[in-house]
């Protein structure tokens, strides 16, 4: 295990479990507490936790989101990896405040942290006139703005944590996301199976050229129908090959433009390490290709892609931006220790 993680302390997780004068069993009963407001596919008990910081058993992302959420701590912070250029979060033992047990951060503070992470990716898109469009739909019962209706474009490679940060946006905003797989899955499938293809396969010419441009259409086209009553959508689908595209993009904007809609594009960047993790946990039929053939799928990704026009990026590598959408949610929560 060392070998896999030669960046991981277990002992962190000891020495803060002490601090704050938890007991095996109570720490994986706060641990199931938070688990049960997150979402989160764990099922905490002493001998795992005991595992987890004897290091004889790495926890898996779900429980090193709970961590984080139970110790108020990074992953860099509670030893699991070392920190992000820029990020600050030394990787020590650092005692929890006396207070921090009894008052959570304030819930505007950590929701603009948590929407800082979406930075420019081109000169002609505005961060902050984002984030204050999101921060005024969550202060707010309206739907729209006066300027009209935003769309925002999610994407990413699988794994990467965009739908983790699409639903944290349409949480704030109450804005209705439009998941790709949601909406089209059952439909594809069968689709696939009626010309002779496989039920979850994404990887061959047949769901490629004669299945995907339909799928992404029918996304497109049901964003729309909101649109035209002027509510606000967030669409959440990987939208590499629209992306890739500079007329699909300009399209899209000139599309926008005519009907008085905001649009942003938002990319999930992630590191190759965290996507395999997270597709591998969470065991979905539809990734059992890109397990099978892990390299050659790797080979595949462009870890420096980028939209060919306006867009902005969020930085997920390593999980880090999704940690900040937790600890906003968990003070949203009103979640304490």
């Amino acid at each position: 295990m060392a070998r896999k993680h030669p960046e991981w302390k277990p002992d962190l997780l000891r020495k803060h479990r002490e601090e704050i004068g938890l007991t095996l069993e109570d720490t994986g009963e706060k641990l199931r507490e938070i688990a049960e407001r997150h979402g989160f596919n764990i099922a905490a008990n002493f001998q795992t936790i005991w595992g987890h910081e004897k290091g004889s058993v790495y926890p898996g992302p779900h429980y090193r989101r709970a961590y984080c959420r139970l110790y108020r701590r990074t992953e860099a912070q509670l030893g699991f990896r070392k920190a992000l250029p820029g990020e600050d979060a030394p990787v020590e033992f650092m005692p929890v405040p006396a207070s921090a047990e009894q008052k959570l951060p304030d819930q505007a503070h950590a929701v603009r942290k948590a929407l800082s992470s979406i930075r420019e990716g081109t000169d002609d898109v505005d961060s902050e006139a984002l984030l204050n469009r999101v921060v005024n739909a969550w202060g707010s019962a309206a739907g729209s703005s006066a300027d009209g209706p935003t769309m925002i474009l999610v994407g990413g490679y699988a794994g990467s944590g965009k739908s983790e940060f699409a639903k944290f946006l349409g949480r704030l905003t109450g804005w209705p996301i439009l998941d790709k797989d949601s909406i089209t899955r059952p439909l594809v499938d069968q689709l696939l199976v009626s010309l002779g293809g496989e039920a979850h396969d994404r990887s061959s010419k047949l769901y490629l050229e004669k299945v995907r441009p339909f799928e992404y259409r029918c996304l497109v086209e049901a964003a729309w129908d909101n649109l035209d009553c002027g509510i606000p959508v967030i669409l959440d689908a990987p939208f590499i090959k629209e992306f890739s595209q500079a007329d699909w993009m300009q399209r899209l904007q000139n599309r926008c433009r005519s009907k008085r809609v905001s649009v942003a594009n938002i990319w999930v960047r992630c590191d190759i390490d965290s996507m395999r993790e997270y597709i591998e946990f969470r065991g979905a039929a539809r990734d059992a290709w890109k397990m099978e053939a892990w390299d050659e799928y790797a080979a595949g990704l462009d870890l420096e892609f980028r939209p060919q026009g306006p867009h902005f990026v969020v930085d997920n590598r390593l999980g880090a931006a999704v940690a900040m959408v937790d600890e906003a949610r968990d003070v949203l929560s009103g979640g304490v220790l």
